[in-house]
């Protein structure tokens, strides 16, 4: 049984109605009869052990996967009909390990996000050029503007392509594992940005993410899965229970709320309550 809290106010802006995927080749879905909505200026992190949907679930919102039933829709309007460059003005998405062409700078990179609002052949106008220099401010990488992107750490690459997200000046974005193989300093470093970014600009931004306590530590909620399907939606307090942690991560936890900090502290396996 699916668990979603109750009495939410916000708008929905972003919604995906029981959604059947799969990917090709394969004959069985990812994704059954997942239904998920984001409210408009949160941030909604997507949990789930390996293999559960996450990252299938979250690039079927950006429409970077085909649905084989079910739909998703944008402000009200279905996603499939969007016009790829209206799309591109509203919504930016990164994958997990994005690939730039070699020698390409910072600033070029950055300024790649700009051709949403550009014509054909149009090159960046002084206002264009301004968007761009404010998302490098935004990621505190402007010192690196003229360095190619394969000499930055991990950190900092992860950064610039944010930072070219921003330059769409997007109302929604869209993050894969944004933190994977990041060490801890720039993990917290990524978070506190997203943070920062959302409540800034009221960028509505929904990420994949691995670690439940980064979830749990910059998420406005939580949507988290098993085994295709949407397991349960709401605030971490909510969501990250001891019993959810043993029915869909199968080990036993200690899930505690200190000085408005929900932590989670992983004991060992366990035996799900129940098969969901």
């Amino acid at each position: 049984m699916t668990h979603v809290e109750p009495n939410v106010p916000k708008a929905h802006v972003l919604e995906a109605k029981r959604l059947h995927v799969r990917h090709p080749g394969v004959d069985r879905d990812v994704l059954r009869d997942a239904s998920l909505s984001v409210l408009e200026g949160e941030i909604l992190a997507i949990v789930g052990p390996n293999g559960s949907g996450k990252s299938t679930l979250l690039r079927s919102l950006g429409r970077d996967m085909e649905i084989r039933r079910g739909a998703v829709y944008l402000e009200r309007e279905d996603l499939s009909a969007y016009p790829r460059k209206r799309l591109a003005r509203r919504m930016a998405r990164l994958p997990q390990d994005p690939l730039s062409p070699e020698g390409l700078t910072v600033e070029a990179l950055v300024a790649c996000g700009r051709s949403p609002h550009l014509g054909a052949f149009s090159s960046l106008a002084p206002a264009d050029q301004d968007i761009v220099s404010e998302a490098l401010d935004a990621v505190e990488i402007a010192d690196f503007r003229t360095r190619p992107i394969e000499s930055l750490s991990g950190g900092e690459r992860r950064r610039a392509w944010i930072a070219m997200a921003l330059a769409q000046e997007p109302r929604f974005l869209l993050l894969d594992e944004p933190t994977s193989a990041l060490d801890l300093r720039h993990q917290f470093e990524l978070l506190e940005l997203l943070g920062r970014l959302n409540r800034e600009r009221g960028t509505t931004i929904v990420l994949s993410i691995h670690d439940l306590a980064h979830a749990a530590l910059v998420a406005d909620r939580v949507a988290v899965l098993s085994r295709g399907r949407v397991y349960a939606v709401g605030t971490p307090e909510y969501v990250l229970s001891e019993e959810t942690l043993l029915d869909v991560f199968r080990v036993r936890s200690k899930v505690e709320l200190e000085d408005g900090v929900l932590g989670v502290k992983i004991l060992g396996p366990g035996d799900p309550i129940r098969n969901f």
